[in-house]
Parts: structure tokens; sequence; C-alpha cells
């Protein structure tokens, strides 16, 4: 597949809303982690097809990520690839001079990655960032960023952080 970075970013940012839940409310306990996945589509592109992707450690509850895949085959959930990938510290001190698994960060994957036969953004390409510090905030920045209009109906409990700790 051909992509180019302006394309990838048109991806990220079309306005989008959540068609369905796995499982439908909470998460599912698997290996040390709870998770849920969502299906979501473009809202106005015909057919455009994503797969939201949210994972929290269940001791270490600040490691977590959240992610946006891309879907091109809408019947084939394995021909995806991550867009962006919003993370929690990892809890340990990192091999980059950075030291980003020890902050939350951002990956972002590149045309140049895709073109060479990654599905993930590397870890060359992250931005450390203060924009959250929590899951629950995680997640509503994540959503908003990639413009998912109707997110609030599947995480209450991030609309209720906005209206009672004075958010927006």
């Amino acid at each position: 597949m051909t992509i180019t970075d302006e394309e990838i970013q048109d991806l990220i940012h079309t306005p989008k809303a959540i068609v369905g839940r796995a499982p439908g409310s909470g998460y599912k306990e698997e290996k040390g982690h709870r998770r849920c996945d969502l299906d979501v589509e473009a809202t106005s592109l015909d057919s455009v097809k994503f797969i939201v992707f949210i994972r929290q450690n269940r001791r270490f509850i600040e490691n977590f990520s959240i992610g946006l895949r891309y879907r091109l085959d809408r019947l084939d959930s394995r021909t995806a690839f991550t867009l962006v990938r919003y993370n929690g510290p990892h809890g340990e001190i990192s091999r980059h001079p950075d030291g980003h698994h020890a902050w939350p960060h951002i990956h972002r994957i590149t045309a140049r990655e895709i073109a060479s036969g990654s599905i993930q953004p590397q870890e060359s390409r992250r931005e450390i960032t203060d924009r959250y510090a929590t899951f629950e905030q995680a997640i509503d920045v994540f959503f908003q960023d990639i413009r998912v209009s109707n997110y609030h109906e599947y995480f209450i409990d991030s609309l209720q952080g906005r209206l009672f700790n004075g958010h927006r």
C-alpha cells in the first residue's frame, strides 16, 4: 500500500463514530491487562473503518496503551495498521536518551514505516506529552484528538471527570 504522511494525518483527524464495542461494557481480563476493542467508522468517508484498542495493566495502572488502527479491508481486521498510539509510562528506565518509557508518550506511524512493511509506529517516532497523566485523561485526549464524536456514550467516566474536575 502506498500512503503519504498527509494521508495518515487525514485518517487520524477525519470525524469518526464508535459503532461497536467488545465487550459491550466494561473490560475483558487478559494476561494481566484489562482491555476492550472498538469498531469505529469515519462519518464523512464511505466504508473507512478503524479499530481502537485500549489496554491497561492491572497491577501498574499507569501503564496503558490506547491506539487507532486503520483497516485496509473492512471485513478482515488482520489487515490493519496502527496510525497512532497513546501510552502511559511503562515504569522502567528507557534505553533511549529521552527516557520516554518513564513518561506519557505518543507514537505516530510514518509513510516510510508503512512502505517498509511496518504495521506499528516505531520506537524512534514518539513524543513525550504532558497533555494527560492518567488513563482516564488519556482516553479523553485520545478520542478528542482522533475526532470521535460519541465516545462519552461508551466511556461515562471520561465525561464525569470533565464535569467534576473543571476540565473544559
